[in-house]
């Protein structure tokens, strides 16, 4: 990053709240002088006098009573109440201004710093070449100061700075760092306290000043501020350690290395003993080691403990497993679900264990901090995260896991393509997953020249579905149907009695048919609540087991009506379902007939026939199952192929990645790489592309779908 750039900047900004902070004052002081209410409080002064005081022997005569009067009062307030007795009866006098400055003091004397302001604010403003006028000036900053207008204090008394020398210099500097301080312009108070700390005279004067310094850097003063400071300031200066170790610090989270790195040796180099060396041969080392990678060490960044440990142990399993046998050393932090966790863990892989990449994390938020930090110091990290657009953030960021755009995606092509269906309808709940999985969805149909046909949507704990299913076939708002309202006017044309008409008209109701202009219906939500929707449809005469020609028969009977219309309903991964008593799904038990030719989409199958998904399978079980008694799922599998692709290029025996920059590129070449998930390839955006799982579901439970088999049968363009 260029300084003198950021302080150009910086001038730029100054300059905009040097026009707004402290504007001058154009109101005009009283012909004469005045008591002081009119005179501004910006504590800005003309360069002449705006009253012409003359010499009186009267108001001279008035000043001297006045101050035997001031000697005898019982408090210097009272005191100054006499004097400015003296200044109301005389305001044009050489008296009336003297006798205003010894009220001001006696105020500041006592504290009063209000009224003290208001005095020597007046005689500034009439008479600024007054004789007394830096003191004056000096008490009204103090004053100011203390009633907390600290920016007209740093004005005045930096200003008096300035011009003074010596010990008074040393109080003014301090006293204007404190008012700077005290308004937020922490760069003029680091300016001031530097300046102190190079002109201190005794050691104690000296500590103290660098106090200051240190206090103002570490979070007070901005990097610009610091920059400016820093630029031109001597070696001999106290505060020069403070401030160069500072800088160098603040380069590094800027990840400006070669800056950092000319910083801290000129450091080193002048301050080898100082109590911040340490510190700084550790960042300078850090530095140095964030390109030096272990070809054979991989950081894996999970939640291991807190409310996510499930998760985190899941994929941990899987990476294990494909690293089972290896010389891979595998460096796993634990980022708690924590934000701060993660990019900590981040940095200590890349600067401190030197991994040449990194798996994981999982979680949106960590994943979006460790993307960052990874990109900043270039360390391939490949995320398991469903957040989409995370690889966006950088070019050595890779993810493979299931996202809802490739699940819409694989329903989209498969029911348009293969099974040659048009019209869609969309029903979801009202929550993140089903919200952006029905807009994805949409859109892959429209791309694929399809149509929408209908979408409805409901509550995430709505358990009935009956408006929502009468929606979609207009059987909801029947005002609007022709052939019931036609219906209804028959029945009132005829001369019935209450109870006659009311059963008439409830069978016109009945009797309206369903429109159904779609030939599949979506539903992106969890197996449970897919099982109560799908008999809802059913109630709406909606015909979704088309795949079983003995219950089509049966409904054909049972209505009459030869020609059916069925619908096949489409969903994603949480329509997986653990095993019931039966041994079927849960999905199956719950919702049976009427779940019964659905098809869904995963990104694992644990009762695949794909080779590389049961060699998986069943070294998972003879790994784990004595462990967690259950079955890999998807998380278990995304970790074991995440691991593979890595373990596949660091024992490559030719061309193997030796460095981070290398190891990013191996992964973005990686090509059909044949894991429990897929076969994997990565596309321009570093994104995972696989064939996911297409599943159907039939009485006896879920049945993968050979979807290259049914493609050649229909010709490759559908039915």
């Amino acid at each position: 990053m260029d300084v003198s750039s950021l302080l150009r900047r910086s001038l730029v900004v100054a300059l905009a709240l040097s026009l707004t902070a402290c504007p001058r004052s154009t109101r005009t002081p009283p012909p004469g002088g005045g008591t002081g209410d009119e005179v501004p409080t910006g504590d800005q002064f003309p360069t002449r006098p705006t009253v012409e005081a003359k010499k009186d022997a009267s108001a001279d005569a008035a000043l001297a009573q006045a101050a035997q009067t001031a000697q005898a009062a019982p408090d210097k307030k009272k005191a100054a109440e006499a004097y400015l007795s003296v200044r109301k009866a005389y305001p044009a006098t050489t008296a009336g201004q003297e006798a205003l400055y010894r009220a001001g003091v006696l105020f500041f004397e006592s504290k009063d710093y209000v009224n003290a302001r208001k005095s020597f604010n007046e005689l500034l403003f009439e008479n600024p070449l007054y004789p007394q006028a830096d003191d004056a000036k000096h008490k009204l900053g103090v004053s100011a100061m203390e009633v907390g207008a600290y920016r007209d204090a740093y004005q005045t008394l930096s200003s008096l700075a300035e011009r003074a020398e010596g010990a008074e210099k040393e109080q003014l500097q301090a006293e204007a760092a404190r008012a700077a301080a005290g308004a937020g312009l922490y760069g003029q108070a680091l300016t001031l306290a530097v300046e102190q700390a190079g002109q201190a005279r005794s050691a104690e004067e000296q500590a103290a000043a660098v106090a200051r310094v240190e206090s103002l850097v570490e979070g007070r003063a901005d990097f610009v501020d610091i920059a400016r400071v820093a630029e031109g300031l001597s070696t001999s200066n106290p505060a020069w350690p403070v401030i160069t170790f500072k800088l160098a610090r603040v380069y590094y989270h800027l990840r400006d290395w070669t800056r950092l790195e000319e910083t801290l040796n000129r450091f080193l180099a002048q301050a080898p003993n100082h109590a911040f060396a340490p510190q700084a041969r550790e960042l300078l080392a850090r530095a140095t080691r964030r390109v030096e990678a272990k070809p054979r060490t991989v950081g894996v960044l999970l939640p291991m403990t807190g409310r996510y440990q499930p998760i985190g142990e899941a994929v941990l399993r899987g990476i294990q497993l494909g690293l089972e046998g290896s010389n891979v050393e595998l460096v796993v932090k634990d980022t708690q679900g924590d934000v701060n966790k993660t990019g900590q863990a981040m940095e200590q892989l890349a600067f401190d264990d030197g991994a040449i990449a990194v798996l994981g994390p999982l979680l949106a938020d960590d994943t979006k901090r460790a993307a960052l930090v990874a990109e900043e110091l270039q360390v391939p990290l490949l995320t398991m995260s469903r957040q989409e657009g995370v690889t966006d953030l950088g070019t050595y960021v890779f993810r493979n896991m299931l996202t809802n755009t490739a699940q819409a995606a694989a329903i989209a092509d498969y029911a348009m393509n293969v099974k040659g269906y048009k019209r869609f309808a969309v029903l979801y709940p009202n929550i993140p997953y089903g919200v952006e999985l029905a807009d994805t969805f949409w859109d892959q149909v429209v791309e694929r020249g399809g149509t929408i046909r209908g979408a409805e949507r409901y509550a995430h704990d709505q358990t009935t579905f009956t408006t929502e299913a009468k929606k979609l076939v207009g059987r909801y708002y029947l005002e609007d149907r022709g052939d019931y309202v036609g219906g209804v006017r028959d029945v009132q044309g005829e001369n019935l009695d209450a109870y006659r008409r009311r059963k008439a008209l409830e069978k016109v109701k009945a009797s309206v048919e369903p429109i159904i202009d779609f030939d599949a219906i979506f539903m992106p939500d969890d197996w449970r609540r897919v099982s109560l929707v799908a008999p809802a449809l059913a109630v709406e005469d909606i015909v979704t087991n088309a795949c079983d020609p003995r219950d089509l028969e049966r409904i054909r009977k049972t209505t009459g009506k030869k020609e059916l219309k069925t619908v096949t309903l489409f969903g994603a991964n949480q329509w997986s379902s653990p095993k019931g008593r039966s041994g079927l799904p849960e999905l199956v038990e719950r919702g049976g007939k009427f779940v019964t030719c659905s098809v869904y989409v995963d990104g694992f199958f644990v009762d695949s026939q794909r080779p590389a998904t049961r060699r998986f399978v069943q070294a998972y079980r003879a790994e784990y199952k004595d462990d967690t008694g259950k079955d890999p799922g998807l998380l278990e599998a995304i970790g074991y192929d995440s691991g593979r692709m890595l373990r596949q290029l660091i024992e490559k025996k030719e061309g193997a990645p030796r460095t981070r920059a290398e190891m990013r590129d191996a992964l973005a070449g990686l090509k059909d790489f044949d894991g429990a998930t897929g076969r994997t390839s990565f596309n321009e955006k570093r994104e995972a592309v696989k064939q996911l799982f297409l599943l159907s579901i039939d009485n006896k439970g879920i049945t993968e779908i050979n979807v290259d088999k049914e493609k050649a049968a229909s010709g490759g363009s559908g039915s």
